[in-house]
């Protein structure tokens, strides 16, 4: 929200928000920009008919006294998605969905149109080299490249955003069952995916991991006007540590990110860049500079015998694959990898069951929680017993404490041995950066 509200201003447009918590970076950003509200809190006297428009967000519930005062008024009220469409009517829309993938597809996407030097604009969840906001809205930009999540658009608005946004080009990446508190079966889930399918428009298209049995299930071609895409891994081969892709030519391509998912990201994006006139090889040249997205196999330091990386894993297929190219890619050092469960659907006992086998891959296994979470999001306390019995792994290490899983961590023998932190917080403000000097010492 605060990166839309950047973009806007930026544009040209008058500005104003309100939060009960602002946080940093948002904090710092939207000060230098003079967009930092007074104080924080909500204030329904200062939503007046003088505004065009208000855009909520998700983290404010139904009853927010200023979403009640600007309905009260009649004024129109949009969702983050539903803005985003209206701002990008003119342009042509891709929209890349999928439980995971999609934060570095749409990366990909960007950083090849921007080597290129074409005009576009973006909305994406992370924080991207070279790009000083994840939100861009022009008036020029010919087409839109979009993150489209099938989270909830707005505490008002119950429908996944990317419904929304109304693709021309649409991406499907994988369906993992995730959001138990908004999608209780795995069944529901997908539904979401098969009607973003079936929102294709004629002439469109609809790009999706051909291997993925559940995007199967939802992508069958059966509007003879739409061009369905599929993909896989794209050929590569891995020496000393590094990933080489292989072209047409079988010419050995050197690319900075590894692991199975990845390689299917690229075969996506290169995919959604051939549909938006970007050739083979301009792809590739594009690719040997990409480093991939903030906290998405993002390398934090690297030593003589020993790299360190963090991730945003935290559903169960995010999770396998990351720690299972982790080990791929470094077959002869030992793998010392930590998950924080910190979402709603990771520490929810019906969905636990789901991390089965997904952390087999590491020679030690960390798992850590804090309780005061739970807490938190109303749910029953969870034994450390019960951790160790979803994941099926016996030797599973659990901590609730995070000066003792520091502790833990500090103690590993770091001779020819990788350490692999996923999160989607911050392991209760665990030093990374501290620890990952002492690992790669």
């Amino acid at each position: 929200m605060h990166n839309l509200a950047l973009a806007l201003h930026r544009r040209g447009a008058q500005v104003t928000g309100s939060d009960d918590e602002i946080f940093e970076p948002a904090k710092s950003r939207l000060a230098a920009a003079g967009l930092l509200p007074a104080e924080e809190g909500w204030f329904p006297e200062k939503v007046s008919a003088e505004l065009d428009a208000v855009i909520v967000g998700m983290h404010a519930r139904p009853d927010n006294p200023e979403l009640l005062k600007a309905q009260e008024l009649g004024l129109r009220v949009y969702s983050f998605p539903e803005f985003i469409y209206e701002a990008s009517r003119d342009k042509q829309r891709v929209v890349i969905g999928g439980s995971h993938g999609k934060t570095s597809i749409t990366s990909l996407i960007l950083h090849v149109l921007r080597f290129h030097g074409r005009k576009f604009d973006y909305a994406v969840g992370a924080q991207l080299e070279g790009f000083d906001l994840m939100v861009q809205l022009t008036e020029d930009a010919p087409i839109i490249i979009i993150e489209g999540d099938e989270y909830l658009s707005s505490p008002i608005d119950r429908r996944p955003k990317f419904h929304l946004y109304q693709h021309h080009i649409g991406v499907i990446s994988g369906i993992s069952w995730d959001h138990i508190n908004v999608f209780p079966t795995e069944e529901m889930y997908r539904e979401q995916f098969k009607i973003f399918a079936d929102m294709t428009p004629k002439a469109g298209t609809l790009i999706y991991d051909q291997d993925d049995e559940q995007v199967q299930l939802v992508t069958v071609p059966s509007n003879p006007d739409v061009t369905y895409i599929g993909y896989g891994p794209h050929e590569h081969v891995i020496r000393n540590g590094k990933t080489f892709l292989l072209n047409k030519k079988d010419e050995e391509v050197p690319v900075q990110v590894f692991g199975e998912h990845n390689l299917r990201n690229i075969s996506a994006a290169k995919e959604v860049c051939k549909c938006l006139g970007i050739k083979g090889k301009d792809f590739y040249e594009a690719l040997g500079t990409f480093k991939g997205a903030a906290r998405r196999l993002e390398l934090v330091r690297e030593g003589n015998g020993s790299v360190v990386y963090k991730d945003f894993a935290h559903a169960p297929s995010k999770l396998k694959a990351t720690a299972t190219a982790f080990k791929k890619q470094y077959p002869k050092r030992k793998l010392v990898a930590c998950l924080e469960l910190h979402t709603f659907s990771s520490l929810n006992p019906q969905f636990l069951p789901q991390y089965a086998h997904t952390f087999d891959a590491p020679d030690v296994a960390v798992v850590y929680f804090n309780p005061h979470v739970l807490e938190h999001k109303r749910l029953p306390p969870l034994p450390p017993e019960a951790v160790t019995q979803a994941f099926q792994r016996p030797d599973l290490q659990v901590f609730t404490d995070s000066k003792l899983l520091a502790e833990f961590l500090h103690a590993q023998n770091w001779h020819d041995a990788n350490l692999l932190m996923m999160s989607s917080g911050t392991f209760d403000g665990l030093d990374l950066a501290q620890l990952a000097t002492e690992v790669t010492r």
